[in-house]
């Protein structure tokens, strides 16, 4: 009859069998979000809980407000492999040597030069530098006339590239005329093309510091070009080899006279 249905009433044991089912469904499913998660962690390399970026961010407000509120702070940066010429890895059976050269990460600017140094003794850049990070920002374009009658549309892009600056890398290793000096490590081979590298450091005065060279569009190369160095500044505690899988710390290097 229209208006009138049939209601069912399942036996006790089916809705037994039916919520045992949902339970299996949702273990299963909770089983198998977690091993999502899990495998995430295994295959997503482990970085520092900040970007370069973002401590640079951070520590320029608070020098704003208080240039020495942040010296004595410690800082955990990622170093940057991928603009690292010096970086290598060499293998040798079960073993391979994991080598950063430091012999060309002078800090070419002018509150680091030394003109006057005893190159005999010492460097002429006092500070060095491992790099961190690079961002690029396309900021639009526009009509220009570089060659007498063609217009042409010049880009607009700045970058922006951070550096740990240090002067104690000779606490690490001593000084020596040696293009292949740098920081070492050996790892299990099977480890060796993961790896990452993480720096430590307590900032100095004046904790950061920041230089702008600026390349102007022409008809050849139709780009305005703006390059902003920034550097946290401070004392470098730690070098770090990391599995870039798991986050675990392959070997840690610490200056000489505290091994």
């Amino acid at each position: 009859m229209v208006g009138l249905c049939t209601i069912w009433h399942a036996p006790a044991h089916f809705a037994t069998l039916a919520v045992f089912g949902i339970s299996m469904m949702l273990t299963r499913s909770l089983c198998l979000t977690l091993l999502a998660a899990f495998l995430a962690t295994q295959l997503t390399p482990v970085l520092a809980a900040e970007t370069a970026e973002q401590q640079y961010g951070r520590f320029s407000a608070r020098v704003q407000a208080d240039p020495k509120s942040a010296i004595g702070e410690r800082v955990e940066l990622d170093i940057d492999l991928a603009t690292s010429p010096g970086f290598s890895v060499t293998t040798n059976g079960d073993q391979a040597e994991i080598r950063y050269r430091m012999a060309f990460n002078n800090i070419a600017e002018g509150w680091s030069w030394r003109p006057l140094a005893d190159v005999a003794v010492d460097d002429y850049y006092r500070y060095k530098f491992l790099p961190l990070q690079s961002v690029t920002e396309s900021r639009g374009e526009y009509a220009f006339e570089d060659k007498i009658g063609e217009t042409q549309q010049m880009k607009v892009l700045w970058r922006y590239d951070y550096f740990l600056a240090f002067e104690n890398l000779y606490d690490f290793y001593p000084r020596a005329v040696d293009d292949d000096a740098g920081f070492v490590a050996r790892v299990p081979v099977s480890k060796a093309q993961k790896v990452t590298m993480r720096a430590t450091a307590r900032l100095i005065e004046p904790v950061i510091s920041e230089s702008t060279t600026f390349w102007k569009a022409t008809y050849g190369k139709p780009t305005d070009f703006t390059l902003k160095k920034r550097y946290l500044v401070g004392v470098l505690e730690t070098v770090s080899f990391i599995d870039g899988e798991s986050g675990r710390v392959l070997q840690r290097l610490v200056p000489l006279d505290k091994r």
